[in-house]
């Protein structure tokens, strides 16, 4: 009886081992890189200040257009955000401010603050929106072409790099 619990045990832990050895060559890091290149879902998106949802096909009208999501509680958004009202003076490009699980009272008061780079500005109060977009952290940032091609994505604050870098794109 006492071998037969022994070759049990044993036999639980080398299937323990394999388990997780063979979980360990198993990359479940989540990457959005390959929506690159890739056109842009359509999505409907609620207004933030108004009743109403439009749809993302709606906005692309012979203009780059630069999707942010950001909220009023996110320091890293704080920080990009003279980088997005930087952007927000070129002609060529429209920015749509995606508000993420956010109170509305703070993110005015943030935009009060801070000024407003967004022609259009829209909420995901549960986030459920931003998943369409494969967003899973803020600040991130979409530039999509005038085709709803997606150009590239940015993860993370936007620094004066990608302002130049997203300048370039929407000038040629």
């Amino acid at each position: 009886m006492k071998k037969n619990k022994l070759i049990i045990i044993y036999a639980v832990l080398i299937f323990i081992f394999l388990i997780l050895y063979l979980s360990l060559d198993n990359k479940k890091i989540y990457n959005t890189e390959d929506l690159v290149g890739k056109k842009m879902n359509e999505v409907d998106l609620l207004y933030f200040e108004s009743e109403g949802t439009f749809n993302t096909r709606e906005i692309f009208k012979n203009k780059f257009v630069l999707f942010n999501f950001w909220a009023s509680w996110c320091a890293p958004c704080r920080k990009e955000h003279k980088n997005l009202i930087r952007l927000s003076k070129n002609k060529n490009l429209e920015i749509i401010g995606v508000n993420f699980k956010d109170s509305p009272q703070s993110a005015k008061k943030f935009l009060e603050e801070l000024g407003n780079p967004f022609s259009i500005l829209a909420k995901d109060p549960d986030g459920k929106q931003s998943i369409n977009f494969g967003i899973y952290g803020i600040p991130e940032t979409i530039l999509i072409d005038k085709d709803s091609n997606i150009v590239k994505k940015y993860v993370g604050p936007l620094n004066l790099k990608d302002v130049n870098e997203i300048r370039s794109i929407v000038e040629k």
